[in-house]
C-alpha cells in the first residue's frame, strides 16, 4: 500500500511538472492573448472607454460596439520591438453598421501605423482591408483589399495580418487573401484602439471577442479559423 501511494504521488508530481513545463513553454514563445470581454481590463492594460461597449455572448463572449461612439483605447503596443508579427482578431461584423469601420488601429510615437478594416456592401457582405504605413515615408502605405473577396456579415470570423519583415499577407479564417511588399519598421511604444480609429472616427458595429499577437510570421496552417 505504501509503495502504491508513493507511485501515485510520483505520477501526480510528474503530471504537475509536465503541465507547468508546457505552460512555461507557451509563455516563452512571446504570444500575447487578449480576451475582449471587459471594459476595465484588456490584457495587462486599463483602457480608455469610449461610449458603452457591452458584454454579450452570441456564440463567443465578446464586447459589442454600437458603430456610433463605442470603443476602447489601450495604452500599449503589443507588437512593440517586433521585426515580424502576426495579429489575429476574432470578430463578428454587423451587416447594418457603418460601411468603412476600422475595428483595430495600432500606432507608435513615430507614426508608424496599421489598421484592420472592413468594407460593407448594401447586401450585408464585407471584404477585409489590412493596412500598414511607415511614418517616415511619403508613400500611402500598403492597403490589401479586394472587392470580390466577400464574406457574409453577422457571422464570426478570425482575420489575420501577417508581416514577415518584408511582406504583409491578409487572411480570413486561415485562408490567404492578399499579400504585398511594404517598408514597415520595428514599432516603438504606442497605442491600439479597438472598435474605432485612434482619432475617434470610423466606428465599428459588431462584436469583438479575442486578439492574439505573435512575434513571428505564422503560416496559414497555424492560424485560428472558423468554418464559414
Amino acid at each position: 500500500m505504501v509503495k502504491l501511494k508513493y507511485i501515485t504521488a510520483c505520477l501526480a508530481g510528474m503530471a504537475i511538472f509536465s503541465f507547468l513545463t508546457c505552460t512555461k513553454a507557451a509563455a516563452q514563445d512571446g504570444t500575447v492573448i487578449w480576451k475582449i470581454t471587459s471594459v476595465s481590463q484588456v490584457g495587462k492594460y486599463t483602457p480608455e472607454v469610449l461610449g458603452k461597449p457591452r458584454l454579450s455572448n452570441n456564440g463567443h463572449a465578446a464586447l459589442t460596439f454600437n458603430g456610433v461612439n463605442d470603443g476602447l483605447i489601450v495604452p500599449g503596443n503589443p507588437i512593440e520591438g517586433w521585426s515580424k508579427f502576426t495579429i489575429e482578431f476574432l470578430f463578428k461584423p454587423d451587416g447594418d453598421g457603418p460601411v468603412q469601420p476600422r475595428f483595430v488601429h495600432f500606432q507608435d510615437k513615430e507614426e508608424n501605423r496599421g489598421t484592420l478594416e472592413i468594407r460593407l456592401t448594401p447586401k450585408k457582405r464585407w471584404y477585409l482591408d489590412a493596412f500598414l504605413k511607415n511614418g517616415k515615408t511619403i508613400d500611402k502605405g500598403l492597403a490589401l483589399n479586394d472587392t470580390t473577396l466577400l464574406h457574409d456579415a453577422d457571422k464570426w470570423y478570425w482575420v489575420a495580418m501577417v508581416f514577415d519583415g518584408k511582406i504583409m499577407t491578409s487572411y480570413v479564417n486561415g485562408v490567404k487573401e492578399l499579400q504585398g511588399p511594404v517598408n514597415f519598421p520595428v514599432m516603438t511604444a504606442g497605442q491600439i484602439s479597438i472598435g474605432v480609429r485612434l482619432n475617434k472616427v470610423n466606428w465599428f458595429k459588431g462584436a469583438i471577442s479575442e486578439a492574439r499577437f505573435h512575434p513571428e510570421a505564422l503560416s496559414a496552417s497555424a492560424l485560428q479559423r472558423i468554418k464559414e
